[in-house]
């Protein structure tokens, strides 16, 4: 590998993943929405709050469809640069990866917006779509069954971005995937910090987490909550116990 190179990569992959398609969206669609912050009321009259200017928000603030566009151009802007530079040096694909790992840098923190951006999933699956369709595929899935079995709406959301480690680890010989996908977790991971620590004060505080109200706070769908609370280990664990009181 050729240190130009991988500066270069590094350089256009980074400014790529610095565009904020969730505030382009916004403006195009509705200058008056604010998709730089996200704001959900608990039943029990906490709040959660989140900055990540995303493919969420823009949902939130305009709308499923402009949400879902946010998020496929969020995926292309990353995903495909990565692509590119796998197809120019088919031999080294650790290009298209830091290019990968560059881009998702520049959607947590783009140069054009004061460095306040997403967290980066969409970042991680454009480029995992891209370069390992199969692996998207089946730690999703993976990661939603184990979700839906244990009964808890974070495993089923986050469980097959870590699943993916040990995938790249199995599936590929070239170990700049593992690495890739070491760093894209350590990113996405440690941009959630503070709604992580959010979700762990509310809990604190105790706060009445049902899957549903969970669910709600990371705008993931409340009707899928509800299956959790309802048919899951967890919900089973619990009924149990009432029971046994």
């Amino acid at each position: 590998m050729e240190l130009q190179l991988i500066v270069l990569v590094a350089v256009l992959g980074y400014l790529l993943g610095s565009l904020s398609f969730a505030r382009i969206v916004g403006f195009m669609v509705d200058p008056t929405a604010d998709v730089t912050r996200i704001v959900e009321e608990l039943p029990d009259g906490h709040t959660f709050e989140s900055d990540s200017v995303s493919a969420t928000a823009a949902r939130m603030a305009l709308g499923t469809r402009w949400g879902l566009a946010t998020g496929l151009l969020d995926m292309a802007k990353v995903g495909v640069p990565a692509l590119i530079w796998v197809l120019l040096y088919p031999d080294t694909p650790a290009y298209g990866l830091i290019s990968g790992v560059a881009g998702h840098l520049g959607h947590v923190f783009p140069l054009y917006h004061r460095f306040v951006g997403g967290r980066g999933e969409s970042a991680v699956y454009g480029v995992v779509l891209i370069l390992d369709p199969l692996g998207a595929l089946v730690t999703t899935v993976a990661g939603a069954v184990l979700g839906l079995v244990i009964g808890h709406i974070l495993i089923f959301r986050w469980a097959g971005l870590i699943l993916l480690i040990p995938w790249m680890a199995w599936w590929h010989d070239d170990p700049a995937y593992v690495v890739y996908m070491v760093a894209a977790n350590a990113i996405y991971w440690t941009s959630m910090i503070p709604e992580l620590r959010q979700y762990a004060q509310l809990l604190k505080q105790g706060a009445p987490m049902t899957q549903e109200e969970i669910a709600g706070s990371f705008a993931m769908g409340e009707s899928l909550g509800r299956t959790m609370d309802r048919y899951s280990l967890l919900a089973w664990w619990e009924n149990r116990k009432h029971a046994e009181d």
